[in-house]
C-alpha cells in the first residue's frame, strides 16, 4: 500500500485550524477554498467537489477534539483502499504544524493522491495567511 505523508507549518493557532478542520462539511469555504469547489454532507459522508472537476465521498471515521485529529476514507471504484487522517499541532501560540496521512490502493494512483494533498496543503496555508491579513 502506498502510504502519503505531508507535514507542513500553518501561520494561526492550533485551535483555529483545527476548528476549520472539524467543521467536516466547509472544506471549500473554511479550509482549502479555490481547491475545494463544494462540500454537501449527507450524515457522516461528505461529496467534495474540487477544483479540477472531481468528486469524492469522503466518509468521517474519526474526529478526535483532544488530539486535534479527524480520520476519513474513500469509497469509489477507483479505489480499493484510501483511509487519511489529518492532526495539528501547536507549534507556539501563533502557528502550528499539519499532518495529513493518507494510504491508498492501487499504487498507480499515489503520484496523483501525492499531487492532490501537495495542492490542498498549499491552500489550506493560503486560507489561513487570507485570513491573518
Amino acid at each position: 500500500m502506498a502510504s502519503i505523508h505531508k507535514e507542513f507549518l500553518i501561520d494561526a493557532p492550533a485551535d483555529e485550524v483545527w476548528d476549520a478542520i472539524a467543521d467536516f462539511g466547509a472544506l471549500h469555504t473554511r479550509l482549502v477554498p479555490g481547491f475545494v469547489t463544494d462540500t454537501k454532507l449527507d450524515g457522516d459522508t461528505r461529496i467534495v467537489t474540487f477544483a479540477n472537476g472531481a468528486v469524492a465521498r469522503e466518509i468521517l471515521v474519526d474526529c478526535d477534539a483532544g488530539r486535534r485529529r479527524l480520520v476519513y476514507a474513500i469509497v469509489s471504484e477507483r479505489l480499493t483502499q484510501h483511509s487519511a487522517s489529518v492532526q495539528v499541532i501547536a507549534d507556539g501560540a501563533t502557528r502550528c504544524r499539519a499532518i495529513w496521512v493518507a494510504d491508498v490502493l492501487p499504487h498507480e494512483i499515489a503520484p496523483y493522491m501525492d499531487g492532490q494533498m501537495d495542492l490542498g496543503a498549499a491552500a489550506m496555508q493560503a486560507a489561513f495567511r487570507r485570513k491573518a491579513s
